[in-house]
């Protein structure tokens, strides 16, 4: 269950691997060299931000299964940054109280969710947990709710690609932020311009 006593806990964490750069989360991971970076930058562009033929599901959708994938893992720096790129997603478009929309989403509670994308983070969490499992059922469920094949496609790889951030950060112990507030000013970047501007930065 995701709960303030234990993000607290895991901002006391100190990084259990040497030569790490100063900065939180997954930036470890993106700043070990300038290659890396823009790797793992542009897939998460490719899955969350970019158009994907025939996708169905919006940026604010595909972040939220980003969350959902990164709670399952366990992974509260990726939890909270990518609910809070969620929130600022689902506020441009509209959304009443998207900031506890994701907060229950967060503790697995999906009444406020349409039937499509409960049925895409359920094929999010399976193929995070044993993708052997994924069932055609799982799949035609999900079909029946509206979702495409390509919404399909990006439940699975946001499954894999996240669950690979979430070990980057987990195995590194990479430092996590004490409150989700930490993630408000990158989630308002992210959400105009994408993930390959870095922090602070602007696209060219």
């Amino acid at each position: 269950m995701v709960g303030q006593a234990e993000r607290l806990r895991r901002s006391e964490q100190a990084p259990i691997v040497a030569g790490l750069p100063n900065v939180p989360g997954i930036g470890a991971a993106l700043q070990l060299t300038p290659e890396l970076g823009v790797h793992l930058r542009g897939l998460a562009d490719e899955l969350l931000v970019n158009d994907f033929p025939g996708a169905t599901i919006s940026r604010g959708e595909r972040e939220m299964l980003a969350m959902a994938v990164s709670a399952g893992n366990d992974c509260y720096f990726c939890m909270d940054s990518h609910g809070a790129h969620a929130a600022a997603l689902l506020e441009l478009a509209g959304l009443d109280r998207p900031r506890e929309l994701v907060e229950q989403v967060k503790q697995g509670d999906h009444e406020r969710l349409d039937e499509k994308l409960r049925a895409l983070i359920d094929i999010a969490r399976i193929v995070r947990g044993q993708p052997a499992e994924l069932s055609l059922a799982d799949v035609e469920k999900a079909c029946a709710a509206g979702a495409s094949d390509a919404d399909v496609q990006l439940a699975v790889l946001i499954a894999a690609a996240f669950s690979m951030y979430n070990r980057m950060v987990e195995g590194f112990r990479a430092r996590t932020p004490a409150s989700i507030d930490a993630y408000l000013e990158r989630a308002r970047q992210i959400a105009e311009f994408g993930y390959s501007v870095p922090p602070g930065g602007a696209r060219r």
